[in-house]
């Protein structure tokens, strides 16, 4: 739990200001956005989520399945009428049905006004990594803020791709940081095995990554800025405007044009991949562009994979609160106060159930060594609870609703599971998710 709540500070640390006072003035402008929301919504103010430090608190952070509840989720295949969805043709417009409810009530809506992005390449070398000849490429994409000149946006995204291989490579784009960002605190040392990158390339892969700040700041005192910032054109979000999820996922697809770009590139078999709100940006990804390929979403926990309606680790009082109320949509924070999870009209099941029929991979670490606070088996089960619309479209999903023992890797369908032990990481669920990429992308 602890080693969750250390990403997340690192990750709000990567947002931050380098200067103490401006740092300051974007948490109170933060506060001070969140508030007027509150007020347009009329709402006094949300409930507390849980408290992952203290166990003694009244609002502790539950870790104990028994309390975490079976709730009754929203329906995946009737219609909001209550008529069952039973064929493909059906499951569009089911699937239409589920994108308004995301886009209204959770991540919002990409307006018309979301800028033009100008792609350039700014550096390009051949060189070799782990042994092997690749080339490697540095994009910058310029956003139009033409409209809004007070607010801009320089997306920056890199890529490796295996220089020798036949034909056009696949790709894994995943959400990271800046080249060099180091978290902070003292050096680390170095991963055991191999990189994500030198066993992406072994198989034949490229491996490219976005930078997320880049297209948007993880932080609420900064939506006057970015992409989003060049959409609102100086006003305020509606309260179904899009948060930084949707921002980010939009910026994700705005990569993958990048990346088609390339003729060494097969955009045909682009994935994403994500770790921590980062794997909740993957999840997202994947719903709302169906040109990716493939997903590989890990310890997103709430508002990503892991069921809002279940009582365990993170809750919708901690996504409302300031530090990340900006994730979402506005009518988000409803949910928090005065209305509950219960009243909530999707649940995650249904943002995986909208990847089908493309493979999606979920991973999460144990409780035990850290990763409690995403909720793993609330992952699993919503996994389990989004197969039938794969099975509806002629495809294996999960395969399984048993939770499967640590270390099991549940990948015969196109929907993928596996639980490590390496805490608050996707470093230990790579190898499996490339064999589950190599099969799919095979076929």
């Amino acid at each position: 739990m602890r080693a969750a709540l250390g990403l997340a500070a690192a990750l709000l640390a990567l947002a931050a200001p380098a200067s103490a006072q401006q740092q300051q003035q974007d948490y109170g402008a933060a506060d001070a956005d969140r508030r007027a929301m509150l007020d347009r919504l009329g709402i006094a103010d949300t409930r507390p989520g849980a408290d992952g430090f203290n166990r003694d608190a009244p609002d502790a952070a539950n870790y104990d399945e028994a309390k975490a509840g079976n709730p009754t989720l929203p329906p995946l295949l009737r219609f909001a009428d209550g008529a069952p969805v039973r064929t493909a043709s059906d499951w569009t417009r089911r699937r239409a049905e589920i994108v308004e409810l995301f886009d209204r009530e959770v991540y919002g809506r990409v307006p018309v006004t979301a800028p033009r992005i100008d792609w350039r390449v700014t550096r390009e070398e051949r060189t070799t990594e782990a042994g092997l000849p690749v080339v490697k490429r540095w994009l910058e994409g310029v956003a139009d803020n033409s409209g809004w000149p007070q607010a801009s946006a320089k997306i920056a995204l890199r890529y490796t791709l295996p220089a020798e291989t036949k034909g056009k490579a696949p790709v894994i784009l995943s959400f990271g940081f800046p080249e060099g960002f180091r978290f902070p605190g003292p050096p680390r040392p170095p991963e055991p095995g191999p990189s994500a990158t030198e066993q992406l390339l072994r198989v034949g892969f490229g491996h490219a990554v976005l930078v997320a700040n880049s297209v948007q700041a993880d932080n609420g005192g900064q939506l006057g800025d970015g992409v989003i910032g060049i959409s609102l054109r100086g006003r305020q979000r509606a309260p179904d405007d899009w948060g930084v999820l949707r921002a980010w996922a939009w910026g994700a697809s705005r990569a993958l044009d990048a990346l088609g770009m390339d003729p060494r590139v097969d955009a045909a078999r682009v994935g994403i991949e994500g770790l921590s709100r980062y794997g909740k940006a993957a999840l997202v990804t994947m719903a709302y562009d169906p040109r990716f390929a493939i997903g590989f979403v890990g310890s997103s926990g709430a508002g990503g994979a892991a069921l809002y309606r279940r009582n365990f680790g993170e809750r919708i009082g901690n996504l409302a609160a300031s530090g990340e109320y900006h994730w979402f949509a506005g009518n988000f924070l409803k949910y928090a106060g005065p209305k509950t999870q219960f009243d909530l009209p999707v649940d995650a099941h249904m943002l995986i159930a909208l990847a089908a029929p493309r493979p999606i991979f979920i991973g999460a670490g144990t409780v035990e060594t850290g990763d409690g606070w995403v909720d793993p088996k609330g992952n699993f089960l919503a996994a389990a609870a989004a197969s039938p619309a794969w099975e509806l479209l002629g495809k294996p999903g999960l395969g399984s609703t048993r939770y499967p023992p640590v270390l099991t890797p549940v990948t015969g369908g196109a929907v993928g599971w596996r639980q490590h032990q390496g805490g608050h990481n996707n470093r230990d669920n790579w190898p499996t998710f490339i064999g589950f990429a190599e099969r799919h992308f095979s076929r």
